[in-house]
């Protein structure tokens, strides 16, 4: 794709603009509550006595923002990709600006649903919802229980160890220094990765799934793609997190645990849980139902608390709202396996790489395309592990595509053994 140099300079210059505006916007660290209210909560419903918890969401005033945001959408061309882009990143950080300005309100829900869609929303290429495939792995989940039961004694990392060990695997990776991994007492999360830090639930167990989950998704996706976005010679919005991209980002993330073998059937359970929990929710469940929810699911009430405070961020915790975010999980990571499909079959494998030249959505890979090939637009100076060897991928992509034509439910056990 053939750019005049007035041209490129003119987006590089609006890029510019979008990533100083956004630069004061942290939607998830606005919205997350500090550890002192699971400490409270915990406390009276041990006691017997439980209470919604009350959060304070601090006030904000984006509405400078929003008018630079709204200069630099009608300042870029919607009539040209690399416009079109910057015109929806900047929407996106539009809405994510009056989210946090409603904070603590009920008008959060909507600008939520606004940003990463509902529970319910259809999945790509199917009639079936992102609800109906959370109900079909936990079903699934449950039935397996006892079948893949653990007779191992729990083995349980300190905070403290398991950040030594990450620290050491992403210097040898990385480059010594590049991205640091701290406990953080104040997390209610258990992990939060950014461009260069790591952040660790203090004073938690970790188990050795977990140890590999949070290499996979927080460092080789999140981290990554973040360093990636950072050495782009043009777009530097490639390293932002605008909420827009948090679909295939997580869809990412969670496909990188899958295909290294860092997914357990517990992993997919809970993100299931999650997009149930956002349901409940919407439909008028407390933050003390959606709390009891995930404790009868199997949780503990640390981790109870945990996933309920993520389904009301910045909402009131009185019922009939939510932060929708969690419900990007698994449809991004179906989304992300889709298009992985596709690629293969239209031999666009190396699509699939360069979707970790930055922060993106799958809808700019494709329409981006073209400025890939010109080297406009840098490929990824890092890669994970599991996308360094593309054949490999190649072939559980290709095996994936021919065994969807099996039918499971034409297939009789006898079946089977007549075709050994």
């Amino acid at each position: 794709m053939a750019d005049s140099p007035a041209a490129l300079d003119r987006i590089a210059e609006l890029d510019r603009r979008l990533v100083a505006a956004v630069k004061g916007i942290k939607l998830l660290a606005a919205l997350s509550s500090p550890a002192s209210v699971q400490d409270a909560f915990l406390a009276g419903w041990r006691a017997g006595k439980p209470q919604l918890p009350k959060v304070e969401c601090a006030k904000s005033d984006f509405s400078r923002t929003r008018e630079e945001l709204e200069a630099i959408f009608l300042a870029a061309d919607a009539g040209h990709p690399l416009g079109d882009y910057l015109r929806r990143c900047a929407q996106s950080w539009r809405i994510a600006t009056e989210l946090l300005d409603a904070a603590g309100t009920a008008a959060v829900t909507a600008h939520s649903i606004n940003l990463f869609g509902r529970p319910n929303q259809r999945l790509p290429g199917g009639t079936v919802s992102t609800l109906d495939a959370a109900r079909h792995f936990i079903e699934l989940a449950d039935e397996l229980g006892g079948e893949l039961a653990v007779h191992e004694a729990d083995y349980c990392i300190p905070a403290g160890v398991l950040r030594e060990e990450l620290q050491q695997r992403l210097d040898d990776f990385f480059g010594a220094g590049t991205i640091r991994v701290e406990t953080d007492p104040d997390l209610v999360a258990k992990a939060a990765a950014g461009a260069t830090r790591i952040r660790l639930r203090a004073a938690t167990c970790f188990s050795e799934y977990d140890r590999h989950q949070l290499l996979e998704h927080e460092a080789f996706v999140h981290s990554l793609t973040a360093l990636n976005g950072r050495a782009q010679p043009m777009l530097g919005s490639f390293a932002t997190n605008s909420p827009r991209i948090t679909a295939t980002q997580e869809g990412l993330a969670v496909y990188a645990e899958l295909i290294s073998g860092s997914m357990d059937i517990g992993r997919m359970k809970r993100i299931s849980l999650r997009i149930l929990a956002i349901d409940k929710a919407l439909n008028g469940a407390d933050f003390i139902e959606v709390f009891r929810f995930f404790l009868e699911s199997g949780q503990t009430d640390v981790d109870s608390f945990a996933s309920a405070a993520r389904v009301f961020r910045g909402v009131p915790p009185t019922g009939g709202g939510a932060f929708t975010k969690d419900a990007v999980y698994l449809h991004g990571l179906l989304s992300v396996h889709t298009f992985f499909r596709w690629a293969l079959k239209n031999k666009k494998l190396q699509w699939c790489r360069n979707l970790f030249a930055g922060k993106m959505a799958l809808h700019d890979m494709i329409a981006l395309a073209p400025w890939f090939e010109s080297g406009v637009i840098a490929a990824p100076k890092f890669l994970p592990p599991w996308m360094q060897h593309v054949n490999g991928l190649a072939g559980t992509l290709a095996f994936s595509l021919f065994a969807n034509r099996i039918r499971l439910d034409k297939v009789e056990a006898e079946d089977l053994v007549l075709g050994m």
